[in-house]
């Protein structure tokens, strides 16, 4: 009783990661013999380079397995700013990164770092959920404003809404581009218009770039190359998605040497330092070779153009071409007005009935999302027509059922 009662309320509250909901009802069904089709997977279908690999084996090989310094080893941020250095001009020194254990948690300890209670982070929604818990964890209040969506194109960035939702108690904006859930890329212009309203109301960016090399069409404008950005930005990457390195959990920050330093002291008493095995397997990773990821890629450029003909092929299905990352974010109003579903009960029913796993919009908060579906394209080409199909059969069902 006496424990349970000393849990931080806003604990309980914080959401978490509703996918997993439909992946252990997935499980359910593969344990049974059935052939899932998980869409809901938000991580390459890949190995990670073999050059990577064999770096991690030489650093167990050669002992190299004990704690390392809390910023990270020297090899690895030397790395990470060659690697902004040479593609944005980032101008960023090895001392101005911090390497963490995953993106996730660069994510939380920024937002930790700069709110106190009552402080305000605006969060352009739908969106990625660790952002607003993250704010919540610290007592802040996420304010979610809206993105544009038009049929046909996707969604892009409000920003007269964004600049309305700016009080006094804004502490800082969530930047995520290339975007999950919705696949977006923000033009050039979007991301300067945005930078000089952080500028002009002197407020801080959070930016994610996780999926930065996840570029299909179109200009992608790094927050990097905005001039005097380290003024106003904190910037989170990882080797995640880029170099299908999930399970290594590797990730950073860059910023002024000021903020690094303060992270830094987080980072001792959070987890005091990145796995030393993983950050030795990091810096191979950068250094290249590169071309295993380009292959990858155009691997993932060809899986988008199959998911969206097939998707375009669904009765009710709005669906944008996704320009970045690796999901497709199709409205599916149109087959809720219909059939009468929610947003969550589509999705509950799909997995159910046809073994394929979505999630729904309504699991990247707050309300923008609802009459949407995220999914995720890091599947082979096969099941990404055997599913599709299945969606296709599903809809015209019920729709069926519908009218009856």
């Amino acid at each position: 009783m006496v424990v349970e009662s000393l849990v931080r309320p806003i604990i309980p509250r914080l959401l978490g990661e509703k996918g997993f909901i439909y992946i252990a009802k997935a499980k359910e069904l593969a344990a049974k013999g059935i052939h899932v089709v998980n869409f809901g997977v938000g991580q390459p279908d890949f190995r990670p380079p073999a050059h990577v690999i064999e770096e991690a084996k030489k650093a167990l090989d050669e002992g190299f397995t004990g704690y390392t310094e809390a910023q990270g080893i020297k090899e690895l941020r030397e790395a990470i700013a060659d690697y902004l250095n040479e593609r944005y001009q980032a101008e960023v020194s090895p001392n101005e990164v911090l390497v963490t254990t995953g993106a996730k948690t660069a994510i939380f300890m920024s937002i930790f770092a700069l709110v106190s209670p009552g402080d305000e982070v605006i969060v352009p929604e739908p969106s990625y959920y660790a952002y607003s818990e993250a704010a919540r964890a610290g007592g802040a209040k996420p304010v979610f404003v809206p993105m544009k969506w038009r049929s046909g194109e996707g969604f892009s960035l409000d920003l007269e809404a964004l600049e309305s939702a700016i009080t006094s108690k804004t502490k800082l904006i969530v930047l995520n581009n290339p975007h999950n859930p919705t696949g977006s890329l923000f033009s050039p212009k979007e991301i300067e218009a945005l930078y000089e309203l952080a500028r002009r109301k002197r407020i801080v960016l959070l930016v994610d770039e996780i999926y930065d090399n996840y570029v299909y069409d179109g200009e992608f404008r790094g927050i990097l190359e905005q001039s005097g950005w380290k003024d106003y930005v904190i910037y989170v990457n990882g080797h995640s998605k880029t170099f299908a390195m999930t399970g290594f959990r590797l990730g950073y920050i860059a910023a002024k040497k000021e903020v690094i330093t303060a992270l830094r002291r987080l980072a001792v008493n959070i987890y005091s330092c990145a796995p030393s095995i993983s950050q030795r397997a990091g810096a191979a990773a950068l250094r290249g070779p590169w071309e295993p990821v380009k292959k990858m890629i155009e691997e993932f450029r060809r899986r988008r153009d199959l998911i969206y003909e097939e998707l375009s092929k669904v009765p009710g299905f709005e669906v944008a071409k996704p320009r970045g990352a690796f999901y497709i974010f199709p409205r599916i109003a149109k087959v809720l007005k219909e059939t009468g579903f929610s947003t969550e009960e589509f999705s509950e029913k799909l997995v159910e009935e046809k073994a394929v796993v979505t999630l729904p919009g309504t699991n990247f908060p707050d309300k923008a999302g609802k009459g949407f579906i995220r999914i995720s394209f890091a599947v082979n080409r096969e099941d990404i027509v055997e599913g599709t199909k299945r969606i296709r059969e599903f809809v015209e069902e019920k729709l069926t059922e519908a009218k009856k």
